[in-house]
């Protein structure tokens, strides 16, 4: 099992703590530090000083770290035109040496876009723009050098596209879709994604949505087992169970119900619940940390989960 490290800055970061958190995680041994794509914050935080960039941030870090791989969960199709978003990603793939993931779906938070004046179309347009967004990037990226790429959809055109930069990884960086739809998401997985990710829910939802997945990869021909199995929950560690309630409180979260919907408690309870979700074939969980400055949080679950999964 694969553990990685994803964040949501919008709740309260400067790039200072970004960046101390992806350099504990890098220095812990996690396989990547993700971060969310969101420019508002949500629930009772005061959000201070203000939403970053995820794609910004993530060139920063590029430069700032060595070793650990970087991505989104979920960039919101959204938020950018598919021609920039792959100029972007390429780019700060070239930044990093190799080591970016693109996390991309439809967009869900309707009050960001209100308040930063984005357009939020209905469901049913959002997943065509998403559907179409994974066909435009893919197929800018395997374009070859000196070619040019072409495409007309019912929301994006593009004519004589050069398709550079080319990114560094080959055949092109890992593209990750994930959520909980019954229909779209997992055939506009099986089709555009090397990994599927169920965020947040319980072990029988994950089963679920992985069979859905092998079901949409069986229709059109593609192995199951090619798709990355992964799943994101939020986690509060403890060397005590007080650790773990203050951990659980200081997030406003309750630690029965984390241990239900997500990951709470000692590390040995960590661990055994996370080989319960490698039952589903998950090989990659993403822990959520959503206490940013909680640095020997991170050094905890490095020292004492960590090993006991790898």
């Amino acid at each position: 099992m694969e553990l990685r490290i994803f964040t949501e800055p919008q709740q309260g970061a400067t790039y200072d703590q970004i960046l101390a958190l992806a350099l504990a995680a890098e220095e812990g041994g996690f396989g990547a530090f993700f971060r969310s794509d969101h420019y508002l914050k949500m629930g009772a935080v005061t959000g201070l000083p203000g939403p970053t960039d995820a794609w910004i941030t993530l060139a920063a870090l590029a430069r700032d770290t060595n070793r650990i791989r970087l991505g989104t969960l979920l960039t919101a199709a959204t938020f950018r035109y598919p021609g920039a978003l792959a100029i972007i990603v390429a780019q700060v793939d070239a930044m990093s040496g190799g080591r970016v993931e693109l996390g991309l779906g439809a967009g869900w938070y309707e009050e960001e876009h209100a308040a930063y004046g984005i357009p939020f179309p209905p469901i049913g347009q959002r997943f065509e723009k998403l559907e179409e967004q994974l066909s435009i990037i893919t197929g800018l990226w395997a374009t070859e050098v000196g070619a040019t790429f072409d495409f007309s959809g019912k929301h994006y055109s593009l004519s004589k596209c050069p398709a550079l930069p080319k990114p560094v990884q080959s055949p092109r960086p890992p593209i990750i879709v994930g959520g909980h739809g019954r229909k779209l998401t997992p055939r506009l997985a099986a089709r555009f994604a090397d990994e599927f990710n169920v965020p947040f829910d319980s072990y029988d939802v994950c089963k679920s949505q992985f069979e859905l997945v092998s079901d949409a990869c069986d229709a059109i021909d593609r192995d199951p087992g090619s798709l990355v199995r992964s799943a994101a929950l939020v986690i509060c560690c403890g060397q005590n169970s007080a650790d773990v309630e203050r951990r659980a409180s200081n997030i406003g979260r309750d630690v029965d119900e984390l241990a239900t919907n997500g990951l709470a408690g000692l590390p040995a309870q960590i661990v055994e619940k996370v080989h319960v979700y490698g039952e589903l074939g998950i090989t990659r969980i993403y822990l959520q940390i959503l206490d940013m400055s909680d640095l020997e949080h991170v050094g905890l679950i490095a020292s004492e989960v960590l090993p006991a999964v790898k």
